[in-house]
């Protein structure tokens, strides 16, 4: 476990090959150390460490009851704009609903970065019928400043809109 971490560690670029490599690898395990292993990698003091867990966290669906009090915490503590992005990635990926009041909260954020990452998150995590206070974040990221926020969005709300 501590090569694969210190390899995904090595690889900077957060959408690096052998870095996705890795996570790949701890999802396709999905187990208890694993999860151990994000969860403590969260908790470092730098960001490449915070940002490698919770990408792991984000696709160890098996274990999203203890994932998202970690996730939750993250959102509403985190400085890191790139953190913050991938913890609601991560939530996009475990699509509970139970992770919309964090979404919603990071949808207001000024980095347009955090933005997108709820605008992909908001249409995972709606829930069923979908949440109007959701629904409308999501219609209001479709009118978004940036543009790649406000396409994201928009498509959100087409997919949300068609069922």
């Amino acid at each position: 476990m501590r090569d694969l971490i210190e390899a995904a560690l090595r690889d900077t670029d957060p959408d690096g090959p052998l870095r996705w490599h890795v996570i790949s690898l701890l999802r396709q395990r999905g187990d208890l150390e694993s999860f151990i292993e994000a969860r403590r990698l969260c908790a470092a003091d730098t960001v490449d460490e915070r940002l490698l867990g919770v990408d792991i966290m984000g696709m160890l669906g098996p274990f999203v009851d203890r994932t998202l009090p970690v996730l939750r915490y993250l959102a509403a503590s985190e400085d890191d704009a790139m953190v913050l992005y991938s913890v609601l990635i991560a939530f996009g990926h475990l699509a509970d609903p139970r992770s919309l009041p964090s979404v919603l909260d990071l949808a207001v954020h000024d980095d347009a970065r955090v933005r997108y990452g709820a605008a992909y998150a908001l249409q995972h995590v709606l829930g069923e019928p979908p949440d109007r206070a959701g629904l409308d974040m999501l219609r209001k990221l479709a009118a978004d400043s940036d543009a790649d926020v406000a396409g994201w969005a928009s498509l959100g709300v087409a997919l949300r809109s068609a069922f």
